[in-house]
């Protein structure tokens, strides 16, 4: 009935995936399931989904919670690969958490010092110009008002860059900047180079990484404070923006397509959150 349909929430909206699309999961999980079955209700549908079922129920060492990155080397051939947990990016990419994040990095870099005077504001007479009647002229008072040259607007600008800060808890902040390196992994968007090193400054030889890397979008490259040459190599490319590797965020990894990363790197940047719990 069209009237029921006309109301009914659409399978494609926002955070939904599209029917035909590649799921990470194979076969979608039971629609019920209660303590009265228990793990062996669920054992056949994780197995047949590649994951491996222990003693005690389910194990997270199938498939679906393992990354495999690959690592290339400065040609674009793949020498390695190198297995990240999902669990410790947030185990699924959390739209609502990484909008919160990106929100908050995005306002506190406003610089916020837009100034305009209100009629109180702008220094002046506040003696009535003419008399209000007998000139055959319209009405009016001071000088200062929102109509007049020289004088106030209406509204005012007065907001100061402390007004449009926002703040986010420690802990979702950074596994916000977590979850968007997830969101990279699924896409595939991180390119990660086994060595990222160059003998001297050099655009090109940094151009022709990028190109065999497949590398036709905006990039990030994230670098160690170390890596100066690697650096000054990337800095002249266009739609290429640096970033050290202790300083990528949530905001520069969304606003490019692709991460350029060299392993020691991408690793030391997910050893410092080992010690971090998941947030519910």
């Amino acid at each position: 009935d069209a009237r029921h349909n006309r109301n009914r929430p659409s399978r494609l909206s926002f955070g939904q995936p599209e029917p035909n699309a590649e799921s990470r999961f194979c076969l979608p999980p039971p629609k019920a399931f209660d303590g009265n079955h228990g793990w062996d209700h669920l054992e056949g549908w994780f197995e047949a989904c590649g994951g491996e079922s222990g003693e005690n129920g389910l194990r997270t060492t199938g498939v679906h919670t393992m990354i495999d990155l690959p690592i290339l080397d400065k040609s674009g051939k793949q020498v390695d690969t190198l297995a990240i947990d999902e669990a410790a990016l947030g185990n699924e990419v959390r739209p609502d958490l990484l909008k919160q994040a990106y929100v908050m990095y995005h306002a506190n870099r406003r610089q916020g010092s837009a100034r305009t005077k209100s009629r109180g504001m702008v220094e002046g007479s506040t003696r009535k110009l003419y008399r209000q009647k007998g000139t055959g002229n319209a009405r009016v008072g001071n000088a200062r008002t929102v109509i007049r040259k020289g004088g106030g607007v209406a509204f005012a600008k007065t907001k100061k860059t402390e007004t449009f800060r926002k703040r986010m808890p420690n802990a979702m902040r950074r596994l916000a900047n977590r979850n968007a390196m997830l969101a990279k992994l699924v896409d595939g968007e991180v390119k990660c180079i086994d060595v990222l090193d160059f003998d001297k400054p050099r655009t090109a030889d940094m151009k022709g990484v990028l190109d065999s890397c497949g590398v036709n979008r905006t990039c990030l490259v994230a670098l160690s404070g170390e890596n100066r040459n690697a650096a000054l190599s990337a800095r002249n490319l266009e739609h290429v923006d640096i970033i050290r590797i202790d300083q990528l965020n949530v905001f520069e990894m969304l606003n490019h397509r692709f991460l350029l990363v060299d392993r020691a790197s991408l690793q030391a940047w997910l050893d410092q959150f080992a010690g971090d719990k998941e947030a519910a």
